[in-house]
């Protein structure tokens, strides 16, 4: 297992780390999962073994439940572990029971301590954005966690480009404690971080960690352009996390999937991991397995290197087009672009 230093942080951790979403299957997250505390500890105990060091979840996973499980699972291994855990989502039907004010944060912080059984959490993440609440009073909120010894490191989840930035620009200019790390979506098949978002953390020394790396089992090579996995029917117009806008694009790139992985014999699910390890300033991608075999597959995702000829590939069958002002910079600015506007602009630069 390789390990990465989260950010401008000292802190490092393994390229694949586990989400526990599937943990509890409560409510509406019964269709991602139900593992059972017996199941949690199986998948947690095969992780350790293969090196990973990192645990995601969230107060709203399964109304709590996720979190219960995840803790009484790492119980005796609390301290070789780090746990990430995240608040904003409801937690109940009050008014205050949800958002990024100081009275949810630090509410909700204390009540994920209690349900994951332990003293500190290592990396505590804002959920969502809040454009209600103001940004320096939940990033007051998060420094006095980590002053008072309940966080060790604090992150942002689902911000967009501006938002990061001004979070970043608050947290120097307050003194409060800075974001680690953002915790986004960034596939093959959703692309859009590259606009923004990562080289933004290029730039910036903020840790990147994917979550739903598979698109919710689009690049698991079970949908092909013709036929869905047994049991299931093919609704891609409905699909909405995420979104699919391009279904002839999606199996493309599936296609392109499944033939290197032939190659490689392995499958589509290691492929489309392999080519997120290789993107620039990813920490770490969050695997989620209902099954076993699942955890098992994705596991093997660290062991393939993909050569330059492959990597191409899958990025030409997948790039997005450039939006302004980026195509402008690519006709105007090439002279004088930084590594972090290179990581966008570099592949549409004529040779």
């Amino acid at each position: 297992m390789e390990y990465r230093l989260l950010g401008h942080s000292g802190l490092k951790v393994s390229v694949l780390s586990l989400g526990t979403m599937t943990f509890g299957g409560q409510g509406k997250f019964a269709k991602t999962g139900n593992t059972d505390l017996q199941g949690a500890r199986r998948q947690i105990d095969r992780c350790i073994d293969a090196g990973i060091n990192l645990f995601d979840t969230a107060d709203v996973y399964s109304s709590g439940e996720s979190e219960r499980i995840l803790g009484q699972a790492i119980k005796e291994k609390r301290h070789q572990v780090l746990i990430a855990s995240k608040a904003r989502f409801p937690m109940g039907d009050g008014p205050n029971d949800r958002g990024s004010s100081r009275h949810h944060i630090i509410r909700a912080c204390e009540a994920s301590l209690k349900r994951l059984g332990t003293d500190y959490i290592d990396l505590y993440q804002l959920h969502e954005w809040d454009g209600l609440t103001p940004l320096e009073e939940s990033l007051d909120a998060l420094d006095y966690l980590v002053r008072s010894g309940k966080v060790r490191y604090v992150g942002i989840s689902n911000f967009s480009g501006w938002h990061l930035m001004k979070t970043l620009h608050l947290s120097e200019k307050s003194g409060t404690a800075r974001p680690i790390s953002q915790q986004i979506h960034y596939t093959l098949q959703s692309r859009e971080a590259e606009y923004e978002l990562l080289p933004i953390a290029q730039d910036q020394g903020v840790g990147v960690l994917i979550w739903s790396p598979l698109a919710g089992g689009l690049l698991s090579g079970k949908y092909r352009r013709d036929q869905a996995p047994d049991g299931t029917t093919r609704h891609l117009e409905h699909w909405n996390e995420p979104p699919v806008r391009d279904e002839g694009l999606l199996y493309n790139i599936v296609d392109v999937l499944v033939d290197i992985a032939g190659q490689h014999g392995v499958s589509a699910a290691q492929i489309a991991l392999a080519w997120l390890l290789s993107r620039p300033s990813v920490s770490s991608v969050i695997i989620g397995a209902r099954t076993d075999d699942q955890l098992e597959d994705n596991l093997k995702a660290v062991d393939i290197v993909l050569n330059p000829q492959e990597i191409a590939r899958l990025d030409e069958v997948s790039r997005p087009p450039l939006i302004y002002p980026y195509w402008h910079q690519a006709q105007t600015a090439a002279d004088r672009l930084s590594p972090a506007d290179l990581s966008l602009i570099a592949p549409y630069l004529k040779k």
